[in-house]
């Protein structure tokens, strides 16, 4: 779904190019860890294992195939 006008999206692409490399990084992981919190919070009654695998699945199930994603799942409860 695509709901940003273009006028806008080409402003917001104007405004990021302004920024330096490191000022886009910076804006980046600010987003993540404000992503992570609000993931986080809510997984309040999980213990820590729950959350390990529900945060892997919730921000990068997606990029591995179901046989990877077992794996690396299966990993997580081993070092949890």
């Amino acid at each position: 779904m695509k709901d940003t006008p273009e006028t806008i999206e080409r402003m917001v692409i104007e405004r990021m190019k302004i920024l330096t490399g490191e000022e886009r990084l910076r804006m980046g992981a600010s987003m993540f860890d404000a992503a992570k919190r609000l993931v986080l919070a809510s997984m309040a009654q999980c213990d820590r294992a729950e959350v390990r695998r529900r945060m892997f699945l919730r921000f990068y199930g997606n990029e591995f195939s179901g046989e990877k994603r077992e794996k690396i799942l299966r990993r997580l409860a081993q070092t949890s």
